[in-house]
């Protein structure tokens, strides 16, 4: 008896122990029958603990029973069925994230670490991971802020009933959509974070095309600092395509200085005087005439 858990960084296959956690497992499978682990998020990841996951709001103050759709708001929880021989000795042990003594919902945690012995006695195992511990491995290095919420998201994307062995109440076909749904629960209300498939730029694009990007935006940083302290009248000014370079000199610059280092771009072949105080340098690099414009402050 067991199910497979898709997840935004890997699968996951559990079994289940449908003998001795009879009501917890049913409600599992239950549930993912109707697809409503779908787009949870792992909301809380305690590095080398454990991870938590099943709460279609992503607040970790949600989730419910699968006789609540059948039977109501008063059927939101289910007793505890914890057994003495069922311990968290094992990396990838499942078990109910419960909300206190018999509020067990559907909420649930897998264990990163062995000999989690403190949650012994105290939540229902129901369950181990068969496959998948390089997944757990994912979820265990995730980057997470001071409440163990991941900085980006990882989330549940569908779940997969391989075996079940209880009959299914006869409302339930009711409640199993046709498609299964993708994207985020529509009960969520976490604060918005990284999305699940978010990737890093410097991973989808060619580094010397990465390199031109952080030229270009810093090219346009500096166009936006000149602009507010007036030296250009607009950030997205463009010099004539004849113009090799515009500058503002300060009244100490000599011409000789200019002239020594901007015939590197080519013969100067004229200096004008232009209007307004500017002296404009012709030049020359055997292809197209050009011209490099100075303005005196």
């Amino acid at each position: 008896m067991s199910v497979l858990i898709v997840t935004s960084v890997g699968d996951i296959e559990v079994d289940l122990h449908t003998d001795k956690c009879p009501l917890t497992t049913k409600n599992l499978l239950k549930l993912c029958k109707m697809k409503y682990y779908n787009g949870c998020l792992f909301h809380k990841v305690e590095k080398d603990f454990l991870a938590q996951t099943g709460d279609p709001t992503g607040t970790g103050t949600g989730g419910d029973f699968v006789y609540k759709f059948l039977y109501g708001d008063q059927a939101r929880f289910f007793d505890d069925e914890i057994r003495p021989e069922l311990r968290h000795s094992k990396t990838g042990t499942v078990a109910m994230a419960s909300a206190g003594e018999n509020c067990n919902a559907s909420q649930f945690y897998i264990t990163l670490r062995d000999d989690v012995d403190y949650l012994d006695d105290k939540h229902t195992v129901f369950g181990m991971v068969a496959e998948g511990f390089d997944t757990l491995t994912k979820i265990n290095e995730a980057y997470v802020d001071d409440k163990g919420r991941p900085f980006k998201d990882i989330r549940i994307k569908h779940t997969y009933v391989l075996d079940d062995p209880f009959d299914d109440p006869p409302q339930l076909a009711e409640l199993v959509p046709e498609n299964s749904p993708t994207g985020k629960p529509r009960d969520e209300i976490a604060e918005e974070r990284l999305e699940d498939s978010w990737v890093p730029l410097d991973e989808t694009v060619a580094p010397e095309e990465l390199e031109e990007m952080i030229r270009s935006k810093e090219a346009h940083t500096n166009a936006v600092i000149l602009e507010s302290l007036a030296d250009i009248p607009d950030a997205e000014i463009k010099p004539p395509e004849n113009v090799l370079f515009v500058c503002k000199l300060n009244l100490v610059t000599q011409d000789e200085d200019l002239y020594t280092i901007f015939s590197c771009f080519g013969t100067v072949t004229s200096e004008l005087l232009c209007p307004e105080d500017s002296l404009r340098f012709a030049c020359s690099n055997g292809h197209i005439d050009s011209y490099l414009y100075f303005i005196y402050e």
